[in-house]
């Protein structure tokens, strides 16, 4: 009967739970391992149906679609091609250490080729997975009924060897994974001996056996540390290097590399398509071709052979560590060893990987003992009644005659001469032909044998230490019968790459422009000089100028500093390539700019290992001093470059400097300060720097220009009224750092001077461009305003208000010197 009774239940809590079921369905019936056989349950399905059917290696192979079709119609009924793809992976030597399945046909390669459709393929059991099966029908494992109950199947296999570390696994289930590489049998049976002998044995030890991963197409694996850890807790990182040798090619007109191994699931001609991508874009400089040698014939299948030709001249080595660095000739591979044991899904080490195995074993062991005692048993308890009936067989012979039927003939000699029932029906079973050739000796040699096998079992099940005996000597035939030496090499520690900037990329002469509104580009030196070689033919958008304009090649960085004490580091080649009349691109779409950020100098460098100091000042008057080296990054994003110590305060300019000049220091209210460059001692990046100029309570720094001890330039300043004044740099004296300094301009009583601006004049010194408030563009000369003495006077050039000021960008002059402001 149906009920009409309503249950009321949240949505929310019907959708956990059936999300639940959902999810421990998919842990626990697909994508998992067990981690006593190491098997999921399509692939313990594909086995067993194999080995039921007798597919197995020492019968003739059989089409994949028949066991396809057996595995889809009695245990797995979740699409033939599933089941397919999972026995093709267990027939496929570059996924496997050891394939469980032996293929015939077109399983697949390393360039990961399809394999052919299961109608053309053959396949049967591969002699190791026998030892997955043996002895399962000795009642050794539990069986559990089918997806129909008409039938039953294996709930785990046997699995004489540990699987689960020898082949691996791999899957995806709902908020679960499992990577699990594979491991060398050998090492692996020896760590689970000594763990048997030894269960406090510790994973320092059992290392000393298992040594790593070990993969079927080689490599080289480094991170023992990440590997110990995930022994330990089953999680840890290493990477897999593909292996490569330099070899001179022959007449030793150029070298080439030759990677004979490469990382595991790896596809091969996915790398060679990564390498010849590299050297098509010519961003390996040196590197000709790359092609793949390796054989077609199913023997050399085996022997990867991949060549890339270079220059005689080109640095090797530096090139295969860009390759490392860039392609999957070297990854990581990650740890994560999820299993299921007793039922639920656990993160597992070494040594639970390696009890769970054994306390199967040992239950394995255990009920096949059980199992062949009872049947000994059986038989000697037969044999002792054949022996007792051959004594007096005219007796029995003449109680069957006597006997109505079969029925009462056992009855009879059951009561007559006391014989149990297997006995009266083995007796009974005695054909006549064979009643005068019953051999008593035979039967009593068979009698001893059997007490014998019995005292053995029962020895078995009776201790622990002959029970691991046992195991030891079962575990060290598979050992010593399937057994291969090791394939991977292990090393060290994983390998700091440090790359040689000029193997990347093709080294070009450039050209790198930055105007006022953030445009930037790189630009040939052909495409230069075609449009006349000046600043003037540079293309940019109305209104805008150039204000960075550098010579230098693509192999150097140039660094971007902003205003809130951060930096990017970008290398030149990677700034976007246009034509000199291209306006360029705009800067956010090159630099990972933040709103608000915006661009306060940029310096480029050839390298990082020069002399040379990073110097920042701020508005509040601090300067900072930092070695150059320390700015050296391979990161894309924003990395801090000075320590702001308020949110008001902000970089106004940063210097490259070698530490033996002087500054110069300009404040709002026209304030003028002059010191050795020495006085300021050299801090870590990320520190806030000192006092440059002790200001007044509203006062702040304009800028912290770089001058000789003894120079003969022109300090020019600029106020918001459009007052310049201009000062010889010698008449400034040299003083302590964080003094108040000087007067730079007379104050006035009404409307003090603001300055605005600073620069130094000399031959090449650009002009500033002020922007008025209509948009009217006005050039100021330096020779319109006379010098004068520091404390002096400055003259109005601008009558009109004006809102922006522009400094123009010069083109660096003939003995390679550029101009000193490159904001």
């Amino acid at each position: 009967m149906f009920s009409n009774r309503l249950i009321e239940q949240s949505f929310a809590e019907i959708m956990g739970k059936r999300f639940g079921d959902y999810a421990n369905l998919v842990i626990l019936s697909r994508a998992i391992p067990d981690a006593r056989d190491g098997l999921k349950p399509v692939q313990r399905r594909i086995l067993y149906s194999m080995y039921e059917e007798n597919n197995t290696f020492d019968k003739p192979y059989r089409k994949s679609a028949k066991t396809v079709g057996s595995v889809m119609g009695t245990y797995h009924p979740h699409g033939d091609a599933s089941i397919y793809e999972t026995m093709v992976r267990m027939a496929q030597w570059w996924k496997m250490r050891h394939v469980l399945i032996q293929g015939q046909g077109n399983f697949g390669s390393l360039d990961a080729d399809p394999p052919a459709a299961m109608r053309y393929t053959e396949a049967r059991l591969s002699a190791l997975a026998n030892e997955l099966l043996r002895d399962i029908e000795k009642d050794t494992v539990p069986f559990i009924p089918n997806y129909d109950n008409s039938t039953e199947q294996p709930a785990v296999l046997p699995a004489r060897f540990p699987n689960l570390l020898v082949n691996g696994a791999s899957g995806i289930a709902v908020g679960f994974a499992t990577d699990i590489p594979t491991h060398n049998l050998g090492e692996v049976i020896d760590a689970t001996i000594a763990m048997m002998r030894k269960p406090s044995i510790t994973t320092d030890e059992l290392m000393e056996f298992v040594k790593g991963p070990d993969f079927s197409n080689r490599g080289i694996v480094q991170g023992i540390s990440g590997i110990k850890k995930a022994f330990e807790t089953g999680r840890g990182q290493f990477i897999i290097r593909g292996r490569a040798d330099v070899e001179e090619a022959k007449g030793n007109k150029h070298k080439r590399i030759v990677i004979s191994e490469i990382p595991y699931d790896v596809v091969k001609s996915k790398l060679v398509a990564q390498i010849d991508e590299l050297v098509m874009e010519r961003k390996i400089e040196g590197a000709i071709a790359v092609r793949d040698e390796t054989g077609r014939k199913e023997a050399e299948l085996k022997k990867v052979r991949v060549v890339i030709d270079l220059k005689k001249e080109a640095d090797a080595q530096a090139i295969l560590h860009y390759l490392y660095k860039n392609t999957d000739l070297q990854i990581f591979y990650n740890y994560n060893m999820n299993a299921i044991y007793e039922g639920t899904i656990k993160q597992m080490g070494l040594k639970h990987l390696l009890d769970a195995y054994i306390t199967h074993q040992k239950e394995m062991v255990t009920r096949r003992s059980q199992f062949d005692l009872d049947r000994k048993e059986n038989r000697s308890h037969i044999v002792e009644g054949l022996i007792h009936a051959k004594s007096i067989l005219r007796q029995i012979v003449d109680t069957i005659m006597d006997s109505e039927d079969r029925a009462d003939a056992k009855k009879n000699i059951m009561e007559k001469f006391r014989f149990t029932d297997l006995q009266a029906d083995a007796i009974l079973s005695i054909q006549l032909a064979s009643l005068t050739r019953i051999d008593i000796v035979k039967l009593e040699k068979e009698l001893q044998t059997l007490a014998k096998e019995i005292e053995e079992l029962k020895a078995i099940l009776g201790s622990e230490k002959k029970l691991i005996s046992v195991l030891v000597a079962e575990l060290s035939e598979i050992k010593k019968k399937y057994s291969e030496p090791r394939m991977t090499e292990i090393q060290g520690e994983i390998e700091e790459i440090k790359l040689d900037l000029s193997m990347q990329i093709q080294i070009e002469d450039c050209i790198v422009t930055l105007t006022h509104e953030g445009y930037v580009k790189r630009v040939s030196p052909r495409s230069f000089k075609s449009m006349g070689g000046s600043i003037e033919t540079c293309g940019v958008k109305e209104g805008d100028k150039v204000r960075t304009f550098c010579e230098t090649n693509t192999s150097h960085t140039a660094l971007f500093f902003t205003q809130d004490g951060k930096y990017f580091a970008i290398l030149v080649n990677d700034l976007p390539d246009a034509k000199w009349k291209d306006i360029g691109t705009a800067l956010v779409n090159v630099l990972s700019l933040e709103k608000g950020q915006r661009i306060v100098a940029v310096h480029i460098v050839d390298s990082f290992d020069k002399p040379l100091y990073v110097c920042h000042s701020t508005k509040s008057g601090l300067v900072k001093k930092t070695a150059l080296k320390e700015y050296g990054t391979n990161r894309s994003g924003a990395i801090v470059a000075i320590k702001l110590k308020s949110n008001e305060d902000e970089v106004n300019h940063v210097h490259l400097i070698n530490d033996e000049g002087a500054f110069v220091g300009v404040t709002q209210e026209g304030m003028v300060i002059r010191f050795l460059q020495n006085e300021v001692s050299a801090t870590g990046r990320a520190s806030s720097g000192v006092k440059a100029i002790n200001l007044s309570k509203d006062d702040q720094l304009i800028d912290l220009l770089v001058t000789g001890i003894e120079d003969n330039r022109v300090l020019r300043a600029l106020t918001t009224e459009g007052v310049v004044k201009r000062t010889s740099i010698a008449q400034i004296p040299l003083q302590g750092r964080a003094g108040k300094g000087l007067l730079l301009i007379r104050k006035r009583k009404m409307n003090p001077h603001q300055i605005r601006a600073i620069l130094l004049e000399d031959p090449n010194s650009p002009k500033w461009i002020l922007v008025t408030k209509r948009g009217d563009i006005i050039s100021v000369e330096a020779d319109q305003v006379p010098i004068n003495e520091q404390g002096g006077i400055g003259r109005l050039v601008v009558e009109e208000a004006y809102e922006q000021i522009l400094l123009e960008a010069t083109i660096p002059s003939q003995d390679g010197k550029e101009s000193d402001d490159e904001r």
